[in-house]
């Protein structure tokens, strides 16, 4: 049994949509029936009628509905007051970050945090950016650091989750210089002689952004993928030795750009050949005196009480995008 298959059956019988319900959990809409069916097979009773559209539930359904409402919210309240004694005395902040903002971004804006915010203790959840995205979703993390581009965004419930912009990143593609200082690799290439590629695994999410860039590029480029990996870090330290061109995020490589270890492959038509990102933070929507029963428990929908250090922390960050 899974509690996951009860908070997936509360979404399905508040939208009555597979698909929705689907895109709202982050799951794929076969694997989210799937998960519907489980539960089925759980309860050893139907819960959806499938003979209808829209979707509603059966008898069965709307009593299941009801109890996994209570169940959820009394698991909730559980986890809140655990996770308070396990911060009783030390307010850290869990950030949950993807690699690539984990190794580049993260470190200086904590810095400057610090220089104007003032002390502020932290712990790094490192993770792909689906499951950094997960772990806001299931309540893990005090806040999600992810980039942000129209066409590819993280499907978050803005009814939900609230978010506040912490700047820009530009991906762009960089190689090692030659003796000369010039790019070792220059772009665009040739069919004939393609360049040494460096890019990222299928699936993550700076590659879809370099795939835009390509697709996006009034130049055809010429290129031959010689290596892989789903890390940015990874690509630089491969450019860094020469192996090839790879995008990176300007906070990857602006000190081995001043360095002159790295150059722009593409210094000539630079602008066809980057895009701009937006770097956003979200939270859960915390929970106010309107969301709290009589009786003092989560009332459905609530969210979470964030953590004293959290709060003041999100309320400058919103003081820093207004200004």
């Amino acid at each position: 049994m899974d509690t996951k298959w009860f908070e997936d059956f509360v979404s399905l019988a508040e939208t009555r949509s597979f698909s929705r319900s689907a895109q709202l959990r982050h799951v794929t809409q076969p694997a989210f029936s799937r998960r519907i069916q489980s539960l089925e097979a759980w309860a050893g009773t139907d819960l959806v009628d499938r003979s209808s559209y829209p979707t509603r539930l059966t008898p069965a359904g709307d009593t299941l509905y009801d109890q996994a409402l209570e169940m959820l919210q009394a698991l909730q309240s559980t986890r809140a007051m655990m996770r308070g004694h396990a911060a009783a005395g030390q307010d850290v902040i869990e950030f949950a970050v993807p690699h690539t903002l984990a190794f580049t971004f993260f470190p200086a804006w904590v810095s400057a945090l610090r220089e104007n915010f003032g002390p502020i203790k932290s712990r790094l959840i490192a993770l792909n950016v689906h499951d950094a995205v997960m772990r806001l979703v299931e309540g893990s993390c005090d806040l999600l650091i992810a980039y942000h581009h129209p066409a590819q965004p993280n499907q978050l419930d803005t009814e939900r989750y609230e978010m506040v912009s912490l700047g820009e990143e530009v991906v762009a593609p960089y190689v090692k210089p030659g003796v000369d200082g010039e790019p070792l690799y220059a772009l665009p290439g040739s069919a004939g002689r393609p360049l040494p590629y460096l890019g990222y695994a299928p699936g993550a999410y700076l590659g879809q952004m370099v795939e835009l860039i390509l697709k996006q590029s009034s130049t055809p480029i010429h290129f031959d993928r010689v290596y892989e990996t789903d890390m940015a870090e990874g690509l630089k330290a491969m450019a860094l030795e020469g192996h090839g061109v790879a995008f990176l995020p300007f906070s990857a490589v602006e000190r081995d750009l001043s360095a002159k270890k790295l150059v722009n492959a593409a210094p000539g038509f630079l602008p066809d050949l980057q895009i701009t990102m937006e770097v956003r933070a979200y939270r859960e929507r915390p929970q106010t005196r309107e969301t709290v029963k009589s009786n003092g428990q989560l009332a459905r929908g609530a969210g979470p009480v964030p953590k004293r250090h959290a709060q003041a922390l999100w309320d400058y960050l919103l003081r820093q995008a207004a200004a």
